[in-house]
Protein backbone atom coordinates (compact mmCIF):
# COMPACT_ATOMS: atom_id res chain seq x y z
CA UNK A 1 0.00 0.00 0.00
CA UNK A 2 1.40 3.36 -1.24
CA UNK A 3 2.76 6.02 1.68
CA UNK A 4 0.33 8.36 0.87
CA UNK A 5 1.74 11.10 3.04
CA UNK A 6 5.21 10.75 1.79
CA UNK A 7 3.90 10.59 -1.72
CA UNK A 8 1.86 14.19 -1.14
CA UNK A 9 5.32 15.55 0.86
CA UNK A 10 7.43 14.23 -2.09
CA UNK A 11 5.10 15.80 -4.85
CA UNK A 12 4.53 19.22 -3.06
CA UNK A 13 8.15 19.70 -1.79
CA UNK A 14 8.53 23.34 -3.30
CA UNK A 15 5.09 24.22 -1.52
CA UNK A 16 6.33 27.83 -0.50
CA UNK A 17 4.15 27.99 2.51
CA UNK A 18 5.03 27.75 6.47
CA UNK A 19 5.90 24.45 8.02
CA UNK A 20 2.52 24.49 9.63
CA UNK A 21 0.57 25.39 7.05
CA UNK A 22 2.62 22.25 4.92
CA UNK A 23 1.48 19.82 7.51
CA UNK A 24 -1.86 20.84 7.15
CA UNK A 25 -1.72 20.83 3.38
CA UNK A 26 -0.27 17.46 3.17
CA UNK A 27 -2.95 15.10 5.68
CA UNK A 28 -5.40 17.13 3.85
CA UNK A 29 -4.52 15.73 0.55
CA UNK A 30 -3.20 12.32 1.66
CA UNK A 31 -6.34 11.99 3.56
CA UNK A 32 -8.30 12.34 0.36
CA UNK A 33 -6.22 10.03 -1.69
CA UNK A 34 -5.86 7.55 0.41
CA UNK A 35 -10.34 7.36 0.74
CA UNK A 36 -9.93 7.32 -2.85
CA UNK A 37 -7.81 4.22 -3.01
CA UNK A 38 -9.81 2.56 -0.54
CA UNK A 39 -12.73 3.00 -2.28
CA UNK A 40 -11.38 1.51 -5.39
CA UNK A 41 -10.10 -1.47 -3.66
CA UNK A 42 -13.56 -1.94 -2.12
CA UNK A 43 -14.98 -2.14 -5.49
CA UNK A 44 -12.24 -5.39 -5.82
CA UNK A 45 -9.37 -3.48 -8.15
CA UNK A 46 -6.00 -4.47 -7.99
CA UNK A 47 -3.77 -2.69 -5.58
CA UNK A 48 -1.51 -0.87 -8.44
CA UNK A 49 -4.83 -0.20 -10.58
CA UNK A 50 -6.36 1.22 -7.87
CA UNK A 51 -3.35 3.72 -7.02
CA UNK A 52 -3.21 4.51 -11.11
CA UNK A 53 -6.56 5.67 -10.89
CA UNK A 54 -6.00 7.77 -7.39
CA UNK A 55 -3.39 9.29 -8.80
CA UNK A 56 -4.98 10.14 -12.30
CA UNK A 57 -7.42 12.71 -9.70
CA UNK A 58 -3.97 15.17 -9.72
CA UNK A 59 -2.64 15.28 -13.38
CA UNK A 60 -0.37 17.89 -12.35
CA UNK A 61 1.25 18.21 -8.89
CA UNK A 62 2.94 21.60 -9.96
CA UNK A 63 -0.03 22.93 -10.91
CA UNK A 64 -2.13 21.95 -8.16
CA UNK A 65 0.90 23.18 -6.13
CA UNK A 66 0.30 26.48 -7.69
CA UNK A 67 -3.20 26.26 -6.76
CA UNK A 68 -2.42 25.54 -3.09
CA UNK A 69 -0.02 28.23 -2.86
CA UNK A 70 -2.71 30.66 -4.38
CA UNK A 71 -5.27 29.75 -2.39
CA UNK A 72 -3.40 30.09 0.94
CA UNK A 73 -2.19 33.50 0.09
CA UNK A 74 -5.51 34.74 -1.81
CA UNK A 75 -6.04 37.14 0.93
CA UNK A 76 -2.61 38.62 0.20
CA UNK A 77 -2.28 39.45 -3.07
CA UNK A 78 0.38 42.23 -2.90
CA UNK A 79 2.45 39.72 -0.77
CA UNK A 80 1.82 37.02 -3.25
CA UNK A 81 2.68 39.39 -6.30
CA UNK A 82 6.16 40.65 -4.30
CA UNK A 83 7.14 37.27 -4.13
CA UNK A 84 6.15 35.29 -7.59
CA UNK A 85 7.27 38.60 -9.64
CA UNK A 86 8.69 41.26 -8.37
CA UNK A 87 11.55 39.54 -5.84
CA UNK A 88 12.69 37.60 -8.78
CA UNK A 89 12.49 40.23 -11.75
CA UNK A 90 14.58 42.84 -9.25
CA UNK A 91 16.87 39.67 -9.08
CA UNK A 92 17.36 38.94 -12.16
CA UNK A 93 17.52 42.27 -12.94
CA UNK A 94 20.38 43.56 -10.25
CA UNK A 95 22.05 39.93 -11.22
CA UNK A 96 22.29 40.97 -15.55
CA UNK A 97 23.07 44.60 -14.39
CA UNK A 98 26.21 43.53 -12.10
CA UNK A 99 27.04 41.03 -15.13
CA UNK A 100 26.98 43.90 -17.37
CA UNK A 101 29.77 46.25 -15.29
CA UNK A 102 32.10 43.44 -14.43
CA UNK A 103 32.34 43.03 -17.93
CA UNK A 104 33.05 46.40 -19.00
CA UNK A 105 35.07 47.12 -15.78
CA UNK A 106 37.14 44.11 -17.19
CA UNK A 107 37.51 45.95 -20.28
CA UNK A 108 35.09 44.04 -22.26
CA UNK A 109 33.77 46.06 -25.53
CA UNK A 110 30.80 46.07 -27.33
CA UNK A 111 30.85 44.42 -31.11
CA UNK A 112 29.58 46.46 -33.84
CA UNK A 113 27.31 43.23 -35.23
CA UNK A 114 25.64 46.42 -38.39
CA UNK A 115 27.76 49.00 -39.07
CA UNK A 116 25.43 51.03 -41.42
CA UNK A 117 23.48 54.36 -40.68
CA UNK A 118 21.93 52.73 -37.45
CA UNK A 119 24.81 50.77 -35.88
CA UNK A 120 23.75 47.92 -33.86
CA UNK A 121 26.25 47.27 -30.66
CA UNK A 122 25.78 43.60 -28.73
CA UNK A 123 28.22 42.60 -25.23
CA UNK A 124 28.25 39.00 -26.69
CA UNK A 125 30.12 38.02 -23.13
CA UNK A 126 27.03 39.41 -21.34
CA UNK A 127 24.57 38.12 -23.73
CA UNK A 128 25.52 34.63 -23.15
CA UNK A 129 25.31 35.17 -19.32
CA UNK A 130 21.31 36.07 -19.81
CA UNK A 131 20.20 32.80 -20.01
CA UNK A 132 21.37 31.69 -16.83
CA UNK A 133 19.80 34.70 -15.29
CA UNK A 134 16.65 34.28 -16.44
CA UNK A 135 16.44 30.78 -15.39
CA UNK A 136 17.37 31.82 -12.00
CA UNK A 137 14.24 34.31 -12.09
CA UNK A 138 12.06 31.70 -13.60
CA UNK A 139 12.94 29.47 -10.94
CA UNK A 140 12.88 31.54 -7.95
CA UNK A 141 9.71 32.49 -9.41
CA UNK A 142 8.25 28.70 -9.85
CA UNK A 143 9.32 27.94 -6.25
CA UNK A 144 7.18 31.14 -4.98
CA UNK A 145 4.25 29.28 -6.22
CA UNK A 146 4.11 31.43 -9.50
CA UNK A 147 2.81 30.48 -13.18
CA UNK A 148 4.59 29.48 -15.88
CA UNK A 149 3.21 33.09 -17.53
CA UNK A 150 5.00 35.22 -14.45
CA UNK A 151 7.74 33.08 -14.13
CA UNK A 152 8.30 34.15 -17.67
CA UNK A 153 7.66 37.76 -16.80
CA UNK A 154 10.43 37.44 -13.86
CA UNK A 155 12.76 36.33 -16.75
CA UNK A 156 12.51 39.13 -18.72
CA UNK A 157 11.97 41.65 -16.05
CA UNK A 158 15.26 43.24 -16.94
CA UNK A 159 14.40 43.84 -20.36
CA UNK A 160 10.72 45.21 -19.50
CA UNK A 161 12.45 47.49 -17.36
CA UNK A 162 14.67 48.97 -20.17
CA UNK A 163 11.63 49.10 -22.99
CA UNK A 164 10.04 51.18 -20.03
CA UNK A 165 12.71 53.34 -19.50
CA UNK A 166 12.58 53.37 -23.30
CA UNK A 167 9.61 54.53 -24.24
CA UNK A 168 9.58 56.89 -21.43
CA UNK A 169 11.64 59.09 -23.40
CA UNK A 170 8.69 60.60 -25.42
CA UNK A 171 7.03 61.61 -22.79
CA UNK A 172 9.74 63.80 -21.34
CA UNK A 173 10.48 64.67 -25.03
CA UNK A 174 6.92 66.25 -24.83
CA UNK A 175 7.96 67.75 -21.16
CA UNK A 176 10.72 69.14 -22.24
CA UNK A 177 8.46 71.05 -25.20
CA UNK A 178 6.45 71.99 -23.27
CA UNK A 179 8.59 73.67 -20.39
CA UNK A 180 11.33 74.96 -22.71
CA UNK A 181 8.92 75.97 -26.15
CA UNK A 182 11.50 74.58 -27.64
CA UNK A 183 10.79 71.71 -30.82
CA UNK A 184 11.84 67.95 -30.08
CA UNK A 185 12.90 65.63 -32.80
CA UNK A 186 11.14 62.84 -32.33
CA UNK A 187 12.08 61.01 -35.12
CA UNK A 188 15.74 61.16 -33.49
CA UNK A 189 14.04 59.47 -30.36
CA UNK A 190 12.52 56.94 -32.69
CA UNK A 191 16.13 56.02 -34.28
CA UNK A 192 17.73 56.24 -30.78
CA UNK A 193 15.00 53.80 -29.77
CA UNK A 194 15.71 51.37 -32.80
CA UNK A 195 19.31 51.62 -32.74
CA UNK A 196 19.12 50.27 -28.73
CA UNK A 197 16.35 48.51 -28.91
CA UNK A 198 18.02 45.84 -31.17
CA UNK A 199 21.06 45.81 -28.73
CA UNK A 200 19.29 46.23 -25.46
CA UNK A 201 15.97 44.90 -25.36
CA UNK A 202 15.64 42.33 -28.52
CA UNK A 203 18.35 40.23 -28.21
CA UNK A 204 18.84 40.61 -24.55
CA UNK A 205 15.53 39.76 -24.10
CA UNK A 206 15.26 36.41 -26.12
CA UNK A 207 18.26 35.48 -24.26
CA UNK A 208 16.61 35.83 -20.79
CA UNK A 209 13.70 34.42 -21.92
CA UNK A 210 15.46 31.35 -23.42
CA UNK A 211 16.39 30.60 -19.74
CA UNK A 212 12.89 30.76 -18.36
CA UNK A 213 11.59 28.57 -20.71
CA UNK A 214 14.16 26.00 -20.14
CA UNK A 215 13.36 26.15 -16.74
CA UNK A 216 9.32 25.91 -16.92
CA UNK A 217 10.07 22.99 -19.50
CA UNK A 218 12.53 21.24 -16.87
CA UNK A 219 9.90 21.73 -14.46
CA UNK A 220 7.13 19.86 -16.55
CA UNK A 221 9.34 17.15 -17.26
CA UNK A 222 10.13 16.63 -13.48
CA UNK A 223 6.36 16.88 -12.68
CA UNK A 224 5.65 14.22 -15.76
CA UNK A 225 7.86 11.88 -14.56
CA UNK A 226 7.13 12.05 -10.97
CA UNK A 227 3.25 10.95 -11.98
CA UNK A 228 4.34 7.99 -14.10
CA UNK A 229 6.92 6.58 -11.37
CA UNK A 230 3.88 6.36 -9.18
CA UNK A 231 1.32 5.32 -11.36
Amino acid sequence: MADWQELVRQRLAGLALDAAEKDDVHAELAAHLEDSYARFREEGLPEKEAIHRTLAHVADWRDLQRKIFVAKRRAHPMKKRVQQLWIPGLLTLTLSMMSLAALQKLGFQARIVWNGPTAILLYVPWLLSLPFFGALGACVSSRAGGSRRIALLASVFPVLALATAFLLMFPIGMIIEWVTGRVVDFSVVATALLMNGIGWLLVPGAALLAGGLLVNLLLSRESSSQHMAIG
